[in-house]
């Protein structure tokens, strides 16, 4: 059976029993609904089913509150995991929708074959995803790929890449 992340618990939050989660996945709005199943794996290989009762947006935090953990004393041992759920938990996507673990790990390219790097993170901006490519070659910073259409030009799973069309500015050093 696969898992996939989906949230980090950084902290509690106030005495109510609600917790801070860092998202990690594409559709925290889903993820996170009320009556929604996760899974934190604490000190053993069985994870610990946490069903969502409360969801609310707080800054760049999702505060959450838990049928089987409800008081402050109880989410204070989840600090520091991971929120993960099963493969059959995600949903079929359109067409040319990805979720963030198939882009994570692809090698981004050139149409002319340029290797640039590899796709280690996904930032949300709200207009558009950026994606943070690791460089190929040794000691160059990070580059910061706009995901738009004039960036992106194809998405392979299949071969493992990311053709890609360098605006100018992008890999500046």
């Amino acid at each position: 059976m696969e898992w996939y992340r989906v949230g980090r618990l950084v902290n509690t939050h106030g005495i109510k029993g609600e917790v801070r989660v860092l998202a990690t996945t594409d559709f925290p709005e889903e993820r996170f609904a009320p009556e929604e199943k996760v899974y934190c794996f604490l000190d053993s290989k069985q994870p610990k089913e946490l069903t969502i009762s409360h969801c609310r947006r707080h800054k760049t935090f999702y505060l959450l509150q838990f049928d089987e953990a409800s008081t402050f004393t109880e989410v204070e041992g989840l600090k520091g995991h991971d929120l993960w759920i099963r493969e059959e938990q995600l949903h079929d996507l359109d067409e040319g929708e990805f979720y963030y673990h198939e882009i994570r790990g692809l090698r981004v390219i050139t149409a002319d074959g340029q290797a640039i790097g590899t796709i280690r993170d996904i930032i949300e901006t709200g207009a558009n995803d950026v994606w943070v490519v690791k460089r190929s070659e040794p000691g160059k910073k990070d580059v910061l790929l706009p995901y738009i259409d004039d960036v992106v030009k194809k998405i392979d799973l299949e071969e493992n890449t990311v053709v890609v069309e360098l605006l100018e500015g992008l890999m500046d050093e």
